[in-house]
C-alpha cells in the first residue's frame, strides 16, 4: 500500500495559521448547517470534500478518530446534542486524529496479510521484523500478541492495535511525520487508550 502521505497532509488543515481553512471545511462536512457533525456526516466529506479514496475507504480511522474527538471536550449547546457530535471547536482535533489513526490504519493493513480486518499470531509473527521500524523492538512477539489482544479473541481488532500503536508511539518509516502538537498528542494517548 503506497500512500501519497504529501497530499493527505495538505487536504487536512490543522496548522494554527488554518483556522479559516478549516471553518470552511467544517461547514462543508455540515450540509444541514445545524454546527455539528455526525459520523455519518464525516464519512461521506471523505469522499465529497476530502475528495481522497484512501481516507474514505479507511472507515476505522475515521471512525476511531469520529469517537476521540466528538469526546475531547465537553459540550456547551444549551440543546444538549454536542457531546454525541463533533463541533467546530474540535474539529481541527478530528482531523489530527483521522491523520493518525490513518497511520495506524496503513500500519494495520500491512501486517494484516490476508486483509479480513484482523491480525492473527501468524501474520503478527510474520511481520515483527517490519514493525520493530515503527515501534522499537519486540522482545517476544507471542508475548506482545497476547497483550494486543485485550479481549483474549486470538486475534488483534484494530482497536486494539490502536491502542498498542499510541503507546508504542508508532512511526511508519515512509509517512510524512507531520506533527501533531503536543496538546493533541496527549489527548490521544489520554483518550485512545481507554
Amino acid at each position: 500500500m503506497s500512500i501519497d502521505w504529501d497530499a493527505i497532509y495538505k487536504k487536512l488543515p490543522t496548522g494554527k495559521d488554518q483556522k479559516a481553512e478549516r471553518k470552511e471545511m467544517f461547514m462543508m462536512f455540515d450540509p444541514n448547517g445545524n454546527g455539528i457533525l455526525s459520523l455519518a456526516e464525516c464519512d461521506k466529506a471523505m469522499r465529497d470534500v476530502i475528495c481522497l479514496d484512501e481516507l474514505f475507504d479507511a472507515k476505522p480511522a475515521i471512525m476511531r478518530a469520529w469517537q476521540i474527538a466528538k469526546n475531547c471536550t465537553k459540550s456547551k449547546r444549551p440543546d444538549g446534542h454536542g457531546d454525541d457530535y463533533i463541533e467546530f471547536r474540535e474539529f481541527k482535533f478530528f482531523l489530527c486524529a483521522l491523520r493518525q489513526y490513518f497511520e495506524y490504519f496503513v500500519a494495520f493493513s500491512r501486517v494484516d496479510a490476508d486483509d479480513d480486518r484482523r491480525i492473527n499470531l501468524e501474520e503478527f509473527c510474520a511481520a515483527k521484523e517490519l514493525m520493530e521500524k515503527w515501534v522499537g523492538p519486540i522482545a517476544d512477539a507471542e508475548t506482545e500478541f497476547a497483550a494486543i489482544d485485550l479481549n483474549e479473541g486470538g486475534v488483534v481488532l484494530f482497536d486494539e492495535f490502536c491502542k498498542w500503536a499510541i503507546t508504542k508511539a508508532l512511526d511508519l518509516d515512509d509517512d510524512d511525520d507531520a506533527e501533531m502538537g503536543e496538546n493533541t498528542q496527549e489527548k490521544m494517548e489520554k483518550l485512545g487508550t481507554d
